[in-house]
């Protein structure tokens, strides 16, 4: 089954993703920052990550950037709502430039995050049978 880590400060948003994921047979295991996220991955790496960009603690960029240094092929969707004075598209080019490979701006449909989700495991299925 494929593993979900979903990152993301705002519980309701938390749960929300997990129910869609979940719905949809992936295992998802949630975090609320950054740095518990980067805990959760060491102990049981997750196949996708999807990470808020601005959270207390460790926000998404620092955590992309950690996690795409340790493990280069990771498929890393980078959500956001922006924040005060600062667009959301904004964060999610910034985001893309640290190793996102798909970014969504909040508010985002079921449809939205499911093909992000869908897309990123097609890629991974088709480079892995890609060298042999």
């Amino acid at each position: 089954m494929t593993r979900i880590l979903v990152i993301e400060d705002e519980r309701q948003i938390r749960e929300v993703l997990k129910q869609i994921l979940e719905k949809s047979d992936y295992e998802v295991e949630l975090a609320e920052d950054g740095r518990r996220g980067l805990e959760l991955f060491r102990k049981h790496p997750a196949d996708i990550v999807i990470t808020d960009i601005i959270m207390p603690n460790k926000d998404g960029l620092e955590t992309i950037e950690e996690l795409i240094s340790q493990n280069p092929q990771l498929p890393i969707i980078a959500i956001s709502g922006g924040a005060p004075g600062q667009k959301a598209q904004f964060a999610l080019d910034v985001a893309k430039m640290c190793g996102a490979i798909r970014v969504l701006a909040k508010p985002f449909s079921r449809k939205e995050i499911l093909e992000a989700v869908t897309d990123l495991l097609s890629d991974v299925k088709a480079n892995d049978h890609s060298g042999s």
